[in-house]
């Protein structure tokens, strides 16, 4: 074997590698998330139900509760909690640096929104997040698109006001600590909390919130609010 043929053999494993790394990098490019945290998957059949309450379109049938059922069409990768969760206590800050707490959020359901200016789906569904706010916003509910950029929050306020959110408001992360405390695992990451505080389910990556099957999904939490304080 000449020193051609063999440098050849020897450096070729590199070259798949790198060449695997670039169409990995570039599959995720657009995606920005990986995988569901371990507690944050969909039953399994067992503790679902029996095939028949699962329902022959896969995770139409998962979770349980007001919710269980609605994570389809549009909500399809939103994974609902057998049972609402507790959440570690958590801060950010409003406009004008006002500090909100987990407490404050009680009383209301919310959509937490996780989010970044340099997120390319973040921005996709910024206006979505927005119509869900106009439609459904009020003291029953709100979207709380939380920006965990560094620097200071005008960035979040020049991007809504790019986006055209404007029913939304720029709530930032100053500690940076969010994203990590809510086991968060890709952007965008976002939560269903009940109005006592507790989880209901999550969706990592980003989705259309202005789809009637997100509708249905908040409609469904608020009215188990208003149910539960009868």
């Amino acid at each position: 074997m000449n020193g051609s043929q063999k440098r050849k053999h020897t450096t070729s494993p590199a070259i798949y590698a790198i060449a695997f790394v670039v169409a990995l990098l570039a599959g995720l490019g657009t995606v920005y998330w990986l995988s569901p945290p371990s507690d944050n998957r969909p039953d399994t059949p067992s503790s679902a139900g029996s095939g028949s309450e699962a329902g022959s379109s896969g995770a139409a049938g998962v979770g349980a509760g007001p919710l269980k059922g609605l994570n389809t069409g549009a909500m399809t990768a939103f994974v609902v909690r057998p049972e609402p969760a507790a959440l570690p206590d958590f801060s950010f800050e409003a406009p004008g640096g006002k500090p909100v707490s987990s407490a404050d959020l009680k009383g209301k359901v919310v959509l937490l929104n996780i989010w970044a200016t340099w997120c390319v789906p973040c921005r996709e569904e910024m206006p979505q997040l927005n119509a869900l706010q106009s439609e459904l916003g009020g003291e029953q509910f709100e979207v709380v698109a939380l920006n965990i950029d560094k620097g200071g929050p005008q960035k979040a306020r020049e991007f809504l006001e790019e986006t055209g959110a404007t029913d939304l408001t720029a709530y930032y992360d100053p500690s940076g600590k969010l994203f990590a405390t809510l086991k968060a695992v890709g952007m965008p990451t976002t939560l269903l909390i009940d109005s006592e505080g507790k989880e209901m389910g999550r969706l990592v990556g980003p989705a259309n919130w202005a789809s009637p099957e997100a509708k249905a999904l908040v409609e469904a939490a608020i009215g188990a609010a208003q149910k539960g304080s009868e």
